[in-house]
């Protein structure tokens, strides 16, 4: 028998789950929230996951509870088996998606694929940047060249045109403000 603030006594937890199918009851879910909330809480920090997950498993479980209530048949499993159920499935779920990304990839179909108007955009972004490029001064270009482009670091760059590493920076500092102005003025 189960107490829930001392004056709501559960002593059946199946019949707890037919009162939430039945009657939406909102009290019945209180008290099973009351009861198996820090339960399955424990049950997935076991399982190895962080406070915040095993959180917010729990509260998915028991939102899952309220949601298929009456699914649950009291002649096929006790409540509490019935709920763990619930949330071993959530848990291996969760663990197939950290393991397989892919298992998410019917959500992001075409997700990597442009719009024509979004590659409109693009061309003309690109069209901006290549005559900003071109209205900076040499020295400038050249550092963009080789730290964007050729994905060089600063330090190389500095050994390679003999030049301070604080003015390999402060040259790359300046083009991205100059380029900056040069896009937005075009725009």
């Amino acid at each position: 028998m189960a107490v829930w603030k001392g004056s709501h006594t559960v002593t059946d937890w199946s019949d707890c789950i037919v009162a939430i199918a039945q009657r939406r009851d909102r009290q019945q879910f209180a008290a099973l929230f009351a009861h198996f909330g820090p339960r399955l809480k424990g049950f997935f920090l076991r399982r190895g996951l962080t406070a915040g997950t095993a959180e917010d498993l729990m509260q998915e479980a028991l939102l899952m509870v309220w949601r298929k209530a009456d699914r649950f048949d009291p002649q096929r499993a006790g409540a509490s088996t019935w709920i763990f159920a619930i949330a071993r499935n959530l848990s291996i779920d969760l663990k197939r998606r950290e393991r397989d990304p892919g298992l998410l990839a019917e959500f992001y179909d075409g997700a990597d694929q442009p719009t024509p108007g979004e590659l409109l955009l693009s061309a003309e972004r690109d069209g901006r940047i290549r005559a900003a490029l071109a209205a900076l001064p040499a020295d400038q270009a050249e550092v963009v060249r080789l730290s964007f482009f050729e994905e060089r670091p600063h330090s190389q760059i500095a050994e390679e045109l003999r030049l301070p590493l604080g003015t390999v920076k402060s040259r790359v500092r300046l083009a991205m403000m100059r380029l900056r102005a040069l896009v937005e003025e075009r725009q």
